[in-house]
């Protein structure tokens, strides 16, 4: 399996913040925000990962990084010409992926607790053609919510629901296999003018291939100014069991 992290975008909600760098640069605790989602596909036993990035500060993000070798992974990018949205960027990925199945997370996404190996072989050993992972929360109405059914198998997802129909949310940890690029090539944008993921979820539905699991752990969404504090104090309070250690030295080249 292989892995994306989309790290573009404008992150207006953060402004001031991030009016003159990436959102992805900015400190989560003691590191910056997209080590993160490294640590989730590293937990997965990836080592083969694009880094979609776009907007400002695209050299900062590379330098950090560079090619991932202080992290035991193989780091390649890909830049994003504008904000048209998380399918968009996953299609820039086609000749990336090949012929495997991958892992795409989003770059603001904080995931502390079990590592999810055991859910991407799960993954890759079902039949399914496109997987979420949900999370359980107090206040479903402000997100994307997934309906299930009597036996408790996604059916769709809703966004901003005045009466969610669960409390479970898809977060930005999406499963998917190559034939998603010929999903994404029939898309059109929404109302927002972006190529939705939702939509590319949706259409394996009807006949049952959606893969979808419960993240046991906790998880922060760190887009906000509230959520990036909050994502700081779960780091904060994470007891660093299988954190990916920071390098201690600045990579070269």
């Amino acid at each position: 399996m292989k892995g994306i992290v989309l790290a573009g975008g404008t992150a207006t909600r953060l402004f001031p913040l991030t009016i003159v760098t990436n959102k992805h640069l900015l400190p989560i605790y003691d590191r910056p925000m997209i080590y993160y989602p490294i640590e989730t596909l590293a937990g997965m036993g990836i080592r083969e990962v694009m880094v979609i990035v776009g907007g400002k500060s695209v050299g900062d993000v590379v330098e950090l990084l560079a090619d991932g070798a202080h992290f035991g992974l193989d780091l390649t990018y890909r830049y994003q010409r504008g904000a048209l949205g998380i399918a968009h960027a996953i299609g820039l990925a086609r000749d990336f992926v090949g012929d495997d199945a991958f892992c795409c997370i989003l770059g603001d996404n904080i995931l502390r607790g079990p590592a999810l190996a055991d859910t991407a072989a799960e993954f890759e050993a079902s039949d399914a053609g496109a997987g979420a992972l949900l999370y359980q929360v107090p206040d479903p109405e402000r997100f994307g919510v997934a309906e299930l059914d009597a036996d408790g198998r996604v059916v769709g997802f809703e966004e901003k629901p005045a009466q969610p129909k669960s409390d479970l949310i898809p977060i930005g940890v999406y499963f998917l296999r190559p034939d998603a690029f010929n999903v994404i090539d029939t898309l059109a944008p929404s109302g927002r003018g972006e190529f939705e993921i939702t939509d590319v979820l949706n259409h394996y539905v009807p006949n049952g291939r959606l893969f979808s699991k419960v993240y046991e752990g906790h998880w922060a969404d760190a887009g906000t100014v509230p959520s990036l504090l909050r994502a700081a104090e779960l780091a904060r309070d994470d007891d660093d069991a299988g954190r990916l250690a920071a390098p201690v030295e600045r990579p070269v080249g």
